[in-house]
């Protein structure tokens, strides 16, 4: 069955959007104290606050996103566990983020918006794909 193009567009879109999350991880990790310094108070407390399981949370979220882009590009049925385990990744990431972390109040709005944007796209992703393999668009 042909793949309409629009999803192929929404593919590749996908893909760009998780690699500038992968990208977004990979800064993340490479702080150095002294840039860490720099930051806000409330933003040090935030990076203070993060457990363990939470960065990988976000690094099961970002690669996961990618890898299951890249299967929507190859148009294979493995896109959909794949996307829901870096939903299930964006998910914990949050909790981490905003219930454990008091992020809402550390990072502020702009963060909550960011953070709802990704989450709908992961859930969105996760839509698509289960979408591309009832149409048969995914084998």
């Amino acid at each position: 069955m042909n793949t309409p193009t629009w999803f192929k567009v929404v593919a590749v879109l996908a893909l760009l959007w998780n690699l500038l999350g992968c990208l977004a991880f990979f800064s993340d990790l490479r702080l150095s104290p002294e840039d860490l310094a720099e930051l806000p108070e409330a933003q040090q407390a935030l990076y203070a606050a993060r457990a363990g399981w939470a960065i990988a949370a976000t690094a099961i979220a970002v690669f996961g996103g990618a890898l299951g882009s890249i299967g929507l590009l190859l148009r294979k049925k493995w896109a959909f566990p794949v996307f829901a385990l870096s939903l299930l990744g964006i998910l914990v990431q949050d909790f981490g983020l905003f219930v454990l972390a008091d992020g809402m109040r550390l990072a502020g709005p702009v963060a909550v918006v960011m953070q709802a944007i990704v989450l709908a796209i992961g859930i969105g992703l996760v839509l698509l794909s289960r979408k591309g393999i009832a149409r048969g668009w995914l084998v």
